[in-house]
This record gives structure tokens, sequence and C-alpha cells, in this order.
């Protein structure tokens, strides 16, 4: 069973109660024993009754005047000393996910709450340089290896025959990997200290990507098109990484796609990229399976990196979007409505 969170107002108010009710007590029992010597007098009606008014008046009556007033103003109290906490939790809740540099502003707040707000800065430090130097170490990584790449590509651009196109396949399959592995480090990073984003439209850069994709579907035997049922709008985010995410569902599309097939990317005018192809379609399962990281899909080809999908799922969350599945018309969608 989950333990409910502790509140200072439950607390001091359980704290107030016990106070009121034990000095209650303890007054009702000095009155008792201001009375104890006249008990056998008390035993007349008129004498009881005078006895239980006095105690009323005396200990009852001004218990209740200060006890609520006390709760009304420990009540105000308290709201007023954890104003500027309520106010730095709105200021941070307002930060934008792609700022840097994002700390908890501690000018305001009670001394008691400086040295937490100092520990979570310190945090909130850690993860941003953490967040750079791993971007950094990716794209070291990176450059590093599509040097000796794009060299083993020149040497085979003078090579002829079968065994020259499988090597060039498979180095173009390495560096595509190699471009996917930095992007998903990127994403990751991004989580902790986001980098700085563009007003991207979404039908100009489906266009961009069509046209850069465009040769590689026609030479695998299958057409693309863009159809637009509407205008979307523009969002903020990646350019870069938005682009990715289309691309790869373009390049699962194409492979799931039989030969003389086309693959639709359609627009209309919502946030909504939609991917669809002439393949069997993903079932909600299968979709969710995909995205783990640590799947591939039944029908991948050979050249398939297996990360595809889980790319595009990281995107999408670092853009608080989804990637969603229609299998009823074999579709992937990129939905950025939030």
């Amino acid at each position: 069973m989950e333990r409910p969170t502790p509140s200072i107002f439950r607390s001091l108010a359980r704290g107030l109660a016990v106070v009121v009710t034990g000095g209650t007590f303890l007054l009702l029992g000095a009155v008792l024993l201001e009375y104890w010597s006249s008990f056998a007098a008390m035993s007349a009606p008129d004498a009881l009754r005078s006895a239980l008014r006095e105690m009323a008046e005396h200990v009852v009556l001004p218990v209740l005047a200060l006890a609520i007033p006390m709760m009304l103003a420990m009540h105000f109290v308290m709201r007023r000393a954890l104003q500027p906490l309520a106010e730095a939790t709105d200021r941070l809740n307002a930060v934008s996910g792609q700022d840097r540099n994002i700390r908890v502003d501690d000018a305001h707040l009670p001394a008691e709450i400086l040295p937490f707000t100092t520990a979570v800065n310190t945090l909130l430090g850690r993860l941003e340089q953490s967040a750079a130097q791993q971007e950094a170490f990716a794209a070291d990584v990176a450059h590093e290896l599509r040097t000796p790449l794009a060299a083993m590509m020149l040497e085979l651009d003078g090579m002829e025959g079968e065994p020259a196109a499988r090597l060039k396949g498979d180095v173009a399959a390495m560096r595509r990997l190699i471009d996917q592995l930095m992007l998903l480090a990127q994403m990751d990073a991004q989580e902790a200290a986001a980098t700085a984003t563009d007003d991207v439209d979404l039908a100009q850069l489906a266009s961009d990507v069509i046209a850069r994709t465009a040769p590689t579907v026609i030479a695998s035997g299958r057409m693309i098109e863009l159809v637009s049922d509407g205008q979307p709008p523009s969002l903020r985010g990646r350019r870069e990484a938005i682009g990715a995410a289309l691309r790869n569902l373009i390049d699962n599309a194409v492979r799931v796609t039989p030969p003389a097939g086309t693959v639709r990317v359609i627009l209309d005018d919502s946030a909504v990229i939609r991917v669809s192809d002439g393949g069997p379609g993903l079932s909600e399962e299968q979709l969710e399976r995909m995205i783990r990281r640590t799947a591939r899909a039944d029908h991948a080809s050979p050249d398939g990196a297996g990360l595809g999908l889980a790319i595009v799922h990281r995107i999408m969350q670092v853009h608080r979007g989804s990637i969603r599945t229609d299998p009823a018309s074999s579709s992937l969608i990129l939905d950025f409505r939030q």
C-alpha cells in the first residue's frame, strides 16, 4: 500500500490538536482539584451545576476562543511562509524543455528550504554537465567512425561488380547505424539538458525529406508520394531530429512495401504526419515491443538496424508527441499534438 504524502499543515494541525486537548484536560484537572475539598457539597444539584458551568466558562470556552484563532493564524502563516516555494514550483513548471541552465531561484525561499534547493541546483548542474559530455562523446565517436567509412566508400566507388555493390550496401548500412546511434544518444541527453529548437514547418520538412529519399526509394523499385489534405501548423522542435524520425518511418515503409508499391506521406491541417505503406501493418503490441530498443519487426529486412522505431519513439518523447500505428490502413503516425 502506498504511503500517503506527509503534509506540514496536517502535522501542525495534529500537533495543535494535541496541545489544545492536553491543555484542556490539564485545566479541567486543575479545576477538579480546586473543588476536590468540597465534593460533598457538590452532591447538591445546584452546586454541581454551578461547578460544571464554571468549568465551561473558565476552561472550555477560553480554550475554544484561543484554539480557533490559533488554527486560522497557523494556516495563514504557513501559507505565507510556503508561498515562495509555490511560486518557485510554478516557475520551474513554466520552464520550456528546451532551456538550459535551469536552476531553482532561492532568493525568497525560507531559510529551512535552502539546503534542499542548493542540493537540487547542484544535481541539475551535474545532469546538465553529464548531458553535454554525452553529446560531445557521441559527436566525437560518430566523427571518428564516419571518416574511415567515407574513405572506404571512396575506394569502393572505383570498383565494379556485385561484391563491390554488396560492400557499398554494407558500408551505407553501417553509416546509417552510426547516425542512428548518435541521434539516439542526443535524444537521451536532451532529456537532461535540451538543446536549442527551431520553428519547424511540417509541410516543408516532409517535402524536403521526400526529395532526399526519393532516389533511393525509386531505385528499390517502389514509389513515394506526398499527399497533402491541408496545411499542418508549425511547431517548435529540432528540425534535424523530426526529419530523422520521418526518414526512419519511410525506410521502414520501403522495406515492407512490395516491389512496384507506393509509400505515401500524408499531411492534413493537424500536427500529424502519417506514413502509409503496402505492408501488413503493425499491431499495437508489435509497435510497443519494437520501441523498447530490444526487438525488431518480424518483417524487417537484413539491412535494418533494429533501432529505427526506438529512435522515432525517443524523438517523439522529447517533442512531447507520440508514435502510433493504424493497422487498418497499414500506417505509422507521428502525432505532435500535445
